[in-house]
């Protein structure tokens, strides 16, 4: 019985452990051929000595299923490191094409209090890490698409972006700006590789992993065999979807996934718009027709309101 994604090969960094374990089982489940990256970092902060032992487990897990893996041992914050894991998918199994980026890090600190190696390390490992691994899987695809005479390829690409994104998150300056970063990539990279048969979409998921052990410290956990309604296994089926030739028609999209909820987000829209009565605008004429827009607003609503979804903060 053949399954969605006999014949494909992908590769899921940040995939020891969490979502990334639960996307790759899901993946492998489905028929793919599995490139498992961790760096093995036992620290959610990213220290620690790096270990190959997480990533080589789930591969191990996905080969005693029937399946196939290899696993990774990489810093995908590494413009280098990232080639190489891309053309050790195209080794092991002839091409690439899926790439799931969820590799990440938590350094959270209230911005007047953050260093400067705290903002650029969450930065590096999140959006540059989602750079390095999408910059070397496009350069594979176009080059595909040339040798092939301009013919679509497949590709797909799943990015990670967050809650802390759409709904701000206090703490968390330099998570929430990596995270809001990772969906312009995307929607970036939706456009540039579009023509070339290649989708590119953000998910925003919600799950109980080492990165939001406090987070959700206050949220009830399942009784007996009663599945986590935060465990990422609610989340990988929509990895596993995006990933199929199904989805082939989603592109440059933000999805929402929890619990057996998905919410497809839309783009920001105008909430109002001022015209000038003279050719360029004074600070009077400002103030006269813009203060009374936010007049009755709560005084720290922010551009992202909690209230979508009925997110909380975090």
């Amino acid at each position: 019985m053949s399954r969605p994604l006999d014949g494909l090969s992908a590769i899921v960094t940040g995939a020891g452990r969490g979502l990334g374990r639960a996307e790759a089982l899901e993946l492998a489940r489905l028929g793919a051929s599995v490139v498992v990256n961790d760096y093995g970092q036992p620290g959610r902060d990213g220290s620690g000595e790096a270990s190959a032992a997480p990533a080589e487990e789930v591969a191990a897990e996905i080969r005693a299923a029937g399946g196939r893996a290899v696993s990774h041992l990489g810093d995908v914050s590494d413009h280098e490191e990232a080639g190489a894991l891309v053309q050790l998918a195209v080794d092991a199994y002839g091409k690439l094409d899926i790439l799931v980026n969820n590799a990440g890090i938590l350094r959270d600190r209230m911005v007047f209090s953050m260093t400067e190696d705290e903002w650029d390390s969450v930065i590096r490992v999140h959006l540059k890490g989602h750079f390095n691994t999408t910059h070397f899987a496009a350069a594979h695809w176009r080059a595909r698409s040339k040798a092939a005479g301009a013919a679509p390829v497949y590709g797909r690409i799943v990015n990670t972006s967050s809650e802390a994104y759409l709904a701000g998150s206090a703490g968390q300056p330099n998570y929430a700006a990596a995270k809001g970063g990772i969906v312009g990539l995307t929607t970036s990279t939706a456009l540039a590789l579009g023509k070339y048969g290649v989708t590119a979409n953000a998910i925003c998921p919600r799950a109980r992993t080492r990165m939001t052990q406090d987070v959700f410290a206050g949220f009830a956990e399942p009784a007996g065999d009663e599945l986590d309604a935060l465990a990422p296994e609610h989340v990988s089926p929509l990895v596993g979807y995006l990933a199929s030739p199904a989805a082939g028609r989603i592109n440059g999209q933000l999805l929402v996934v929890h619990g057996g909820m998905v919410a497809v987000m839309e783009r920001p829209k105008v909430a109002a718009k001022f015209d000038t009565a003279k050719e360029v605008f004074s600070y009077e004429e400002l103030a006269e027709r813009l203060s009374p827009h936010f007049e009755g607003r709560p005084a720290n609503e922010t551009f992202a309101a909690a209230e979508v979804l009925g997110l909380k903060r975090g």
